[in-house]
């Protein structure tokens, strides 16, 4: 290991340790997750492309690594990890290696031995903000802002073929848990780039998925969900998802303070029931944006922000959070089956 730093924007800086391997600098927008396991989904998960995730608690890699069926995606997309400990020797019959390996064999960074408690405090106060992971003992030129990240696939892919009702999952950086979820489902998955316009095709329903960045960046994605809202088809958003169907809408958003990240976030259903949610987001819907045709469906009990829409009488609804986990507790999977029953 080696002396590291970790310079944040405004100035602030955290000293800990990284692997020798590491000889340049990493930037990217510095957030925290407060989940206490599900590393390796997080750091597949497509929406924190750009980021780099700081981990509160404290004990990180401790059961290893699990082979790929259990990934969000086919790599690491954070641009960095930060821990307080990363666990050397870990413990479990289905994981094929450390934390620390993995990392190395996709030569992502990570930084060890940070207090991250008082990090996070830091960055609650402040925000999340561009930081830079350097062995240098140079002073370091800190991005004004982390630049813009998309993830998504190049060509449409089907599944369930056999089936006849077809939904379109118009894929931003979709998680392989919110495809999982479909596919469970007697339905025919076409699964399509972001700004694929699939209007003028033949389908059942719609679902877009989460992803990385601000909603804004992705007008053409915006542009054609507008183009089906007309044509009544039912429309089912998560997370980015819920973001884009606000912005098709006619609503807006905003970037939150420090976004809600981790796998313990409570919401509470506009009829009062609660639910702990996983989540990963640094941008909400501006409820006041929104026309008297939608209601909020979910909010965040922690502040109040929108974690859900639904038209009130149209087949259109979206959560913020994610409904089918992975890190996290299923809780509201049953959305799943409310979007299949909406298909008729």
């Amino acid at each position: 290991m080696q002396p590291t730093r970790l310079v944040m924007a405004d100035g602030k800086e955290f000293r800990g340790s990284s692997p020798t391997w590491q000889q340049v600098n990493y930037s990217g927008e510095v957030v925290f997750n407060t989940g206490m396991t599900g590393y390796v989904e997080s750091l597949t998960d497509p929406s924190y492309a750009g980021q780099i995730l700081v981990f509160t608690y404290p004990l990180i890699g401790n059961y290893g690594v699990s082979p790929t069926d259990t990934w969000e995606s086919s790599r690491i997309h954070t641009a960095g990890v930060i821990v307080s400990e990363a666990c050397v020797g870990w413990s479990h019959a289905g994981s094929q290696m450390s934390l620390l390996d993995w990392l190395h064999e996709q030569e992502v960074p990570i930084i060890t031995d940070i207090d991250t408690r008082a990090l996070t405090k830091h960055l609650r106060k402040h925000g999340t903000m561009p930081g830079v992971i350097t062995t240098s003992n140079r002073s370091t030129l800190v991005p004004a802002k982390v630049p813009k990240v998309k993830v998504t696939i190049p060509e449409p892919l089907t599944y369930n073929n056999q089936c006849k009702k077809l939904v379109i999952l118009v894929d931003c950086g979709a998680k392989n848990n919110i495809l999982r979820s479909l596919i469970n489902l007697p339905i025919k998955v076409k699964r399509v780039p972001a700004d694929y316009d699939y209007t003028n095709e033949k389908y059942d329903g719609v679902v877009i998925s989460n992803g990385p960045g601000d909603p804004v960046d992705y007008p053409k994605t915006v542009a054609i969900l507008k183009k089906s809202l007309a044509l009544n088809k039912p429309v089912f958003g998560i997370c980015l998802g819920n973001q884009v169907l606000g912005l098709a809408a006619g609503g807006k958003t905003y970037k939150l303070l420090y976004g809600h990240r981790g796998h313990n976030q409570p919401c509470i259903q506009s009829d009062k029931h609660c639910f702990v949610t996983s989540q990963n987001h640094g941008y909400a819907i501006d409820e006041w944006s929104l026309s008297k045709n939608w209601r909020i469906s979910f909010r965040n009990l922690n502040d109040n922000s929108v974690e859900g829409i639904e038209h009130i009488t149209k087949p259109f609804f979206s959560v913020q959070f994610h409904p089918e986990a992975s890190p996290g507790p299923t809780d509201t999977a049953w959305l799943f089956q409310k979007f299949y029953n909406s298909l008729g």
